[in-house]
């Protein structure tokens, strides 16, 4: 004990204050503060602690402060009496002490000196605190395939802010990176939720904020597919330039020896920004790259954040997405039956395909179909106050330059009447 206290070996200490009493670990973990499993790491020495944390521990464990010391392995232990202090001179350092040990004295006292953190600052932070935090942002996920995003705005946003705040709690913690994800991962369904609202701003705000969080989890993944995701946005928002510099930006960072599941969907987002701009060869070599990642062996459990494992269905859609884009009505519509023939996306989701399908039978002449799948589209944006949807149905009305048929006058009537909130009247 004297040697562990001499060169302040906490593993050592704290496993020996535990054996002395008898205690279990999660009785150990009970007292100090923390969680069994934080507990058990510092124990085998394979948890690191801030000057904050060992003063905590040693307070919380009865074992005097001015016992630790931070001399090397060679230098002279303490003794472990609680009574024998080291006696210091009228400069408060240590009476025949080197300049060695006077510095580690120093250091002693200015630990002693720190505040500890209270447990309504710090003490509520736990192994399970980040996992609480994205759960409650998985639910809201599931939640929004099917309710207005106006009205999960305030409930997000309310989250958003718990999860800085619980960051910030979080700093001198050992569980701040996971927290840091937990936000990240907050921050993007909020932008996911403006973006649906039209609120453009917003949402790249959140975008933004949600790769800072990625960044400061040093979770390189979840930085790739928050950086490709506010790639998506712009690319979707008619700035294919700027979103092609994002996706390219978030490759780079994910490496050559990433998962398939994030190649492919980043080649995906970049064959998008290639149709936006109307470069067909580069998006079809950008799908070609996205149908040989899904194709490889181990693309299997998808990496988180990714949910769900990217497959033939999913290139298949985002094929028929850049079809769409570059006006092959036929490509398009076969490769979105090939994507969404069996599947049952939800109303929003499902709504944008049918503006997207829309558009690719009104580049084949097939008026009628276009504007029936329209104006279905157009329904569903209504009832969920979906403005994305509703300003994708409107791009398609503008972008129309077909006959005037009946079908025409009538989107352009219902569109009329939810301008002016005469819709069902």
């Amino acid at each position: 004990m004297a040697t562990a206290l001499a060169t302040c070996d906490m593993a050592a200490i704290v496993e020996a204050v535990r054996l002395a009493r008898g205690w279990s670990q999660a009785e150990l973990a009970r007292t100090v503060g923390y969680s069994q499993s934080w507990a058990s790491r510092v124990v085998n020495g394979q948890q690191s602690l801030t000057l904050n944390q060992v003063r905590e521990i040693a307070e919380r464990l009865n074992i005097p402060i001015h016992l630790l010391r931070f001399a090397g392995a060679n230098a002279a232990p303490v003794s472990s009496a609680p009574s024998r202090r080291p006696a210091v001179n009228a400069a408060g350092q240590a009476k025949g002490a080197g300049p060695t040990r006077r510095r580690d004295f120093t250091k002693v006292v200015a630990m002693a000196a720190l505040p500890l953190p209270s447990a309504s600052s710090a003490g509520d932070i736990h192994e399970e605190t980040a996992a609480t935090l994205r759960a409650i942002t998985g639910g809201q996920r599931r939640l929004d395939a099917s309710s207005p995003s106006r009205d999960m705005a305030k409930a997000a946003l309310a989250h958003l802010e718990l999860s800085a705040r619980t960051l910030a709690r979080a700093a001198r913690t050992p569980f701040a990176t996971d927290v840091a994800a937990a936000a990240s991962e907050a921050a993007g369904f909020a932008a996911w939720l403006h973006t649906d609202m039209g609120d453009s701003g917003s949402a790249r705000s959140y975008y933004r904020v949600a790769v800072e969080r990625a960044r400061q989890a040093g979770h390189n993944l979840l930085d790739v597919y928050m950086l490709g995701s506010l790639a998506s946005f712009e690319i979707e928002s008619d700035d294919p330039g700027v979103g092609l510099v994002l996706v390219r930006e978030a490759a780079r960072r994910l490496g050559d020896d990433a998962h398939p599941t994030a190649r492919a969907w980043l080649s995906c987002v970049c064959a998008l920004g290639h149709a936006g701009m109307g470069d067909t060869s580069a998006a079809h070599r950008e799908l070609a790259h996205a149908e040989s990642a899904v194709g490889r062996v181990d693309n299997t459990a998808p990496p988180w954040p990714w949910v769900f494992a990217f497959d033939e269905a999913k290139v298949a859609g985002y094929r028929a997405l850049a079809a769409v884009r570059l006006h092959q009505p036929n490509e398009a519509r076969s490769a979105f039956y090939e994507a969404f023939g069996r599947a049952r996306p939800g109303p929003k989701q499902g709504a944008l395909l049918m503006v997207e399908l829309a558009s690719a039978h009104a580049d084949a002449g097939d008026v009628d179909e276009a504007f029936r799948l329209a104006s279905e589209a157009l329904r569903t944006g209504a009832a969920y106050r979906s403005e994305k949807v509703v300003s994708r149905v409107r791009r398609f009305r503008r972008e129309y330059r077909g006959p005037r048929a009946r079908c025409v006058s009538s989107l352009d009537e219902h569109l009329a009447a939810m301008i002016t909130g005469t819709v069902g009247t």
